[in-house]
């Protein structure tokens, strides 16, 4: 279970991030992501493939 009760930033570890450039398909296709992670924990992360520009969302 997890709890809902909000912890103090203070006591917390620094969020480390990253960023990817991923090529599939032999080099046919490629995407970009983005990794936000909390370093104390295995469980706190955020991996999201992102678009170069807004406009090109569709």
């Amino acid at each position: 279970m997890t709890s809902t009760e909000t912890e103090d930033p203070a006591d917390l570890d620094p969020l480390t991030t990253a960023a990817y450039h991923v090529t599939v398909d032999g080099g046919r296709d490629s995407f970009y992501a983005l990794s936000i992670e909390r370093e104390d924990s295995d469980t706190a992360y955020l991996m999201s493939d992102t678009v170069v520009a807004l406009d090109e969302m569709r």
